[in-house]
């Protein structure tokens, strides 16, 4: 029982220590007078990434190649099927107010260039340069769209992006300075004390680390998204829970994975080849009706999108 405590635990650490170091950047970043939308797109975005990185470094560094991979992987079908699927079957997503039809193209040449990278694998320092090229171009773009609204070029359903979550500007310094110390030591150590417990857990039920990074912690890293997205359909912000879900998974993809590329090689699970990269593509694309058709993400679609990552998880486990 000891390591199935120790990894909600983990799940616990990682949450609370992604929110405090979340809250800090986005305070300090205000301070220092950075615009709030780009800290929306940025810092908030990584910092909601920082588990899976931190994850994704901890089980390279302990040798489990196939768990780091396999959360990014999971994680990113986690993103689609799970944290949209639960939030419509709760109070439906309309998802015909704001544009994100660039920001969805991005996402999925971001997936296709990441799969093309899987079959020619492993992932080295050079592959890792590429996806963070990617990524700086990507952000770049943003930073001028926000620019461009900022000056009322743009105008866009959603604005409510420029006061981002955790963001106070009477909070004192003192409490910047804590949150951002307690997120850095926090990830870290709920990051390790969940590899290791997982990977434990992994070889008592005779479950491949493989197996256990694509369900247990993919589904554990992608909690913060879930709990955004979660609380953006009941305040019936469609595009704010959309738009969490395309970024998270541009992050996982070229952030973590071109991270976790330059600090060392990432073999890939020829299981991945077979079937978790096709499924997670798979994921990206049942997106296309809810941005370019403008359907609604209701409680059938909810019900749909969340039996399928079930029927995943059964597939995996089974």
């Amino acid at each position: 029982m000891l390591p199935w405590i120790l990894v909600a635990l983990g799940f616990v650490i990682l949450l609370l220590a992604g929110d405090l170091l979340v809250k800090g950047a986005v305070n300090l970043a205000l301070r220092l007078g950075i615009p709030a939308l780009i800290v929306s797109l940025t810092i908030v975005a990584f910092g909601t990434s920082a588990p899976e990185l931190l994850i994704v470094l901890s089980a390279m560094d302990d040798g489990q190649p196939g768990l780091a991979l396999g959360n990014v992987i999971g994680s990113n079908t986690a993103n689609v099927l799970l944290v949209l699927g639960v939030p419509a079957l709760i109070a439906g997503l309309d998802t015909s107010e704001c544009q994100t039809h660039k920001s969805f193209i991005f996402m999925l040449v971001a997936t296709l260039v990441f799969i093309a990278m899987a079959f020619v694998g492993p992932f080295l320092w050079w592959h890792g340069l590429i996806l963070l090229a990617m990524l700086a171009y990507m952000l770049f773009d943003q930073a001028r769209q926000a620019k461009a609204h900022r000056d009322g070029e743009t105008a866009c359903a959603g604005d409510d992006l420029e006061d981002p979550e955790g963001a106070d500007p009477d909070l004192p310094s003192w409490k910047i300075a804590l949150f951002l110390v307690l997120g850095l030591i926090g990830l870290p150590y709920g990051a390790d004390l969940l590899v290791d417990n997982a990977v434990i857990i992994a070889r008592d039920f005779g479950v491949s680390e493989t197996a256990i990074g694509l369900t247990l912690i993919a589904i554990g890293t992608s909690l913060p998204e879930l709990a955004t997205t979660v609380m953006a359909a009941i305040r019936r912000q469609a595009d704010v829970a959309l738009g969490n879900v395309i970024g998270s998974n541009m992050f996982n993809l070229l952030g973590i994975i071109g991270v976790a590329a330059v600090v060392g090689p990432i073999p890939v699970d020829p299981q991945f080849l077979k079937v978790d990269l096709w499924v997670m593509l798979g994921a990206s694309l049942m997106l296309i009706p809810f941005v370019f058709l403008k359907w609604k993400i209701g409680r059938v679609w909810g019900v749909i999108l969340t039996g399928l990552y079930l029927a995943y998880l059964f597939a995996i486990l089974a």
